[in-house]
């Protein structure tokens, strides 16, 4: 896999690709047009928050599968378009977080104190005490407007400064601000009583202009407002006038509607606004953590693993992801062999999760079913994120369901799947990070689907498997293990046959294979 890098990361992220196999190419500072024209060549691309993935430059990336966003914000990325090309794209939410917490709060500290103002001055050979009074933050109402991963620790520093901590977001739970001492309430009672108002939303349609002329007005006489969120959120001509007639007394931006902000704008002469230039996140810490999270991610794509911070797929914890991964590779390998089995166009998929995996976020083990199904169709293209839509526009019926218990194991995947008239079963489970298949229809199994596998259908008397072992025996392909799977216990009727080989029959071998007596069919799956 050849990977794009077209802003800064660690180091030790770009070491981490290359010692897991990835082709790295580093060209920090591009142009446009010199990434629209190097793009095609590559299959994974990472950028921080400066360059923008518009549609033209997912169209002109024709190898494209991964887009890393190093940091939070994905603003700068048309995640839209992405989905439609089927590109997984990931970004590191948690990565930067407490640099990030940590910079809202210096930025608070210093519009409080006024401490840029006050180190210019003495640097000017200035003594000007009375000039820089300050207030104190203890006792002080801070309203924290999004209460995410940034927004939960800042409230939690306000905390430890002992200041009154309330919070306006309508997705957190009331149980989870409580944790840490925060009351929960509307956007209009936060601005009303707030000293301090902090911004930790993302840019969205909902929250562009968020702080406006009308909620300035709102707001009290003399608040600090500071945003290390991102430009935008904050009306910057409503912020000039409200810092201008007094209603703000003070203000800090890390973040701007247009970056870099024009110098000439009125809003930067203000004597009572301290400004840094996007560097909430810049910590040596912080860098490295992004950089090794997208990292993982572009190495777990390249290895055909589900990635951990995809924005245009389902959220999942880190806990329980590590839970799941098993869960989605089994998966991914019963697609595979329902797909090479029954062959021709997929009409119905139905996916029961049972027992401990039902409390989980199960559309995953779907997405990868759905992504073994089409992965022998469509190859190398499809992906967790593709995998639904290509479903939904080939008509193929997708049922889901759970089962709170499992009779005898922790967690069970059944899937059945209907191809031309002809349907096929199978049920696996995993034993920590062991994935293992446990029936195929009537069959009972149990065998890690790993390696190349022939998957044939005999019928059960003496000499078949024999002659079988002859035939690849002769042709020089060496059985590495054998599954014999019985409908009963008692002999006669039909076996199914796994056959676990170290290299691949050739499509000769599988014709001489079924046309041998008491065979009946043969498909080679490589899991």
């Amino acid at each position: 896999m050849k990977v794009l890098v077209a802003e800064p990361i660690s180091d030790e992220a770009i070491e981490y690709m290359r010692e897991n196999g990835l082709q790295v190419d580093v060209r920090v500072g591009m142009s446009r047009d010199e990434l629209l024209e190097a793009i095609g060549d590559y299959e994974a691309l990472i950028v921080r928050s400066q360059t923008k993935v518009d549609a033209e430059v997912i169209d002109a990336a024709k190898k494209l599968k991964i887009i890393g966003r190093a940091g939070v914000g994905v603003d700068n990325i048309d995640i839209s378009t992405a989905t439609q090309y089927g590109i997984v794209v990931v970004n590191a939410p948690g990565g930067n977080t407490i640099s990030t917490a940590e910079h809202a709060i210096a930025l608070i500290l210093a519009a409080a104190r006024k401490i840029p103002q006050a180190d210019r001055s003495v640097k000017e050979g200035k003594w000007e005490r009375k000039k820089f009074m300050g207030v104190e933050l203890r006792g002080k109402t801070v309203g924290v407007i999004g209460l995410g991963r940034v927004g939960f620790e800042v409230a939690k520093r306000c905390k430890a400064l002992e200041m009154n901590v309330v919070a306006f977001d309508p997705y957190v739970s009331k149980e989870r601000a409580e944790q840490i001492g925060v009351k929960l309430m509307d956007l209009e009672s936060l601005l009303s009583i707030s000293d301090i108002i902090t911004v930790h939303v993302p840019r969205t349609k909902e929250t562009i202009g968020l702080l406006g002329k009308e909620q300035f007005d709102k707001m009290k006489d003399g608040v600090i407002v500071v945003n290390a969120a991102r430009g935008g959120i904050v009306d910057e001509a409503a912020l000039y006038e409200a810092l201008k007639d007094g209603k703000v007394s003070a203000a800090a931006l890390d973040v701007y509607e247009k970056e870099p902000p024009d110098p000439e704008s009125p809003l930067l002469k203000m004597e009572n606004i301290v400004t840094t230039p996007h560097i909430a996140a810049s910590t040596r810490e912080a860098q490295l953590n992004v950089g090794m999270i997208i990292a993982e991610d572009v190495v777990n794509m390249y290895r055909g693993l589900p990635v951990r911070n995809a924005v245009n797929l389902p959220s999942i914890e880190p806990a329980e992801f590590e839970y799941m991964m098993p869960f989605l590779t089994l998966a991914e390998k019963m697609g595979k062999i329902a797909s090479v089995r029954l062959g021709g166009a997929i009409k119905k998929v139905k996916v029961t999760c049972s027992g401990k995996l039902a409390m989980k976020n199960t559309e995953f083990v779907t997405r990868a079913l759905l992504k073994g199904i089409f992965e022998p169709i469509l190859g190398n293209e499809i992906n967790l994120v593709s995998a639904k839509p290509v479903a939904v526009e080939r008509g193929i019926t997708v049922e889901e369901s759970k089962v709170e218990s499992s009779e005898h194991y922790e967690s069970l995947i059944e899937v059945s799947v209907e191809s031309n008239g002809k349907e096929m079963y199978l049920a696996g489970t995993c034993f920590g990070k062991e994935y293992r298949i446990l029936k195929i229809d009537v069959y009972n199994v149990n065998f890690i689907p790993k390696g190349h596998y022939v998957i044939s259908l005999h019928e059960d008397r003496p000499g078949v498997i024999g002659r079988v072992g002859t035939l690849f025996g002769r042709n020089n392909i060496n059985i590495a293990g054998m599954i014999v799977g019985r409908s009963g216990d008692e002999p006669g009727g039909i076996q199914l046959m796994l056959l676990l080989v170290d290299d691949p029959p050739t499509e000769e071998v599988l014709q001489e294979m079924i046309k041998l007596d008491g065979i009946i069919d043969a498909t080679y799956v490589e899991l």
